[in-house]
């Protein structure tokens, strides 16, 4: 009894300071974006060059993610974990220290490399601390954290930038990260994880195994599950409250909260899936329910057949279903990884997220231009359906 109990304590703690840099993460990924009226007004410049260091922070996260998941084999995700937050912290105070645009994007260059780091360095130390029975509750927190991370900001920035102005809330976004940091800093030794070169031999795998690894199909289809779920984000968070007003006429007010009523249907999702995840050993009949699910409520809502005034509950619905795949995602990515590749497969595999938000929002701004409104929600119907494609190509035997 006593060893079950020393278990759980460890698998707690372990989840949740891993939780708390993953929300750290997403606190950093709009902090500066909240602020952008206060930015254009002070600095003079236009949305479209704010919107474009927000590209560029993706960018650069994006390219760097599997670079990042490299380190973390070689030299241990505990030393790159925290190295992450320190850029990710650097780039709120550069961002803060700002006179003129070019500091902006140095912010956002630098920011950028620290978020490449989380989904590598996380997924390793959850796959190798916390025990294997626990990994579906794990990974619900994981993503839950990321949602409140999202919350957290617009929350922060717009208070303290009442009363500091926004380099004054961006001064204290840093500071409130080098708190974060040394809290998880005192208790660094639960993060450990030994690299994983080290673990399977003294020399580093060759670079032409590690891209047969990375190549091989069943990780080429879980980076296109993540390319395609970003594409849904980003048209939903984005662009759906511009597409609402568009295709249902609805009111700003009506369409905003059925954006919050997806984002809070999302994390309930989450967290009920951790416990789905836990309790099933077919996460991929899981994912593929959830997402058909999701597909068929984005239908709908492209089809605009039902009055504006069921958009909260529907997009609430979409949001849980979605959200509910989540764990047993992340569990088949797990199930996809070689020994020894934790973190490059993981890097690999969530760049795809950053790959989506960088090449879509362009493409769903034109639909719009266009009067296409209802193209943008048939988009996400079709990404949505691709992932389930994803999923059923992985071969059978790779299922946990």
């Amino acid at each position: 009894m006593s060893n079950a109990a020393d278990a759980f304590r460890r698998d707690v703690r372990v989840i949740g300071l891993v939780a708390t840099a993953h929300g750290f993460s997403h606190f950093y990924q709009i902090a500066v974006a909240v602020l952008f009226p206060l930015i254009r007004d002070d600095l003079g410049v236009s949305y479209a060059a704010l919107g474009a260091t927000v590209a560029l922070y993706y960018v650069v996260s994006g390219v760097c993610q599997t670079l990042a998941g490299f380190a973390v084999d070689r030299f241990g995700a505990r030393r790159v974990l925290f190295a992450g937050l320190l850029l990710c912290a650097a780039g709120a105070l550069l961002a803060g220290l700002a006179r003129n645009y070019e500091m902006l994007v140095l912010a956002a260059l630098v920011g950028g490399l620290g978020n490449s780091v989380f989904h590598p360095s996380d997924f390793a130390i959850l796959n190798a601390r916390v025990s294997g029975t626990r990994l579906g509750y794990a990974f619900s927190w994981h993503g839950i954290a990321g949602f409140l991370g999202y919350a957290a900001a617009p929350v922060f920035g717009a208070a303290l930038a009442a009363a500091l102005g926004w380099r004054g809330a961006l001064l204290c976004a840093a500071a409130f990260g080098a708190a974060v940091i040394g809290f998880l800093f005192a208790q660094r030794e639960a993060l450990y994880v030994e690299p994983a070169d080290a673990r399977h031999g003294a020399r580093p795998s060759a670079l032409a195994q590690d891209l047969r690894v990375l190549l091989s199909a069943p990780v080429l289809m879980c980076f296109g599950y993540f390319m395609l779920i970003a594409v849904g984000f980003i048209a939903i968070q984005t662009f759906g409250v511009a597409t609402m007003i568009s295709l249902y006429d609805a009111s700003p007010a009506l369409a905003s909260g059925a954006l919050t009523a997806y984002l809070i249907g999302a994390a309930a999702g989450i967290f009920t899936g951790g416990f789905i995840a836990a309790r099933s050993s077919r996460h991929d009949l899981v994912a593929v329910s959830g997402m058909s699910a999701s597909a068929t409520l984005m239908f709908v809502i492209a089809s605009a057949w039902l009055p504006a005034a069921n958009l909260p509950a529907l997009f609430a619905a979409m949001g849980f279903a979605g959200g509910v795949t989540n764990p047993s995602r992340d569990l088949i990515v797990r199930s996809t990884t070689p020994p020894g590749a934790t973190g490059k497969v993981y890097g690999f595999v969530y760049s795809g997220l950053d790959v989506g938000s960088m090449v879509t929002p362009v493409y769903f701004g034109w639909l719009l231009d266009q009067g296409r409104a209802s193209a943008v929600f048939y988009s996400v119907v079709l990404a949505a359906a691709l992932t389930i494609a994803t999923v059923l190509k992985l071969p059978r035997r790779q299922s946990l």
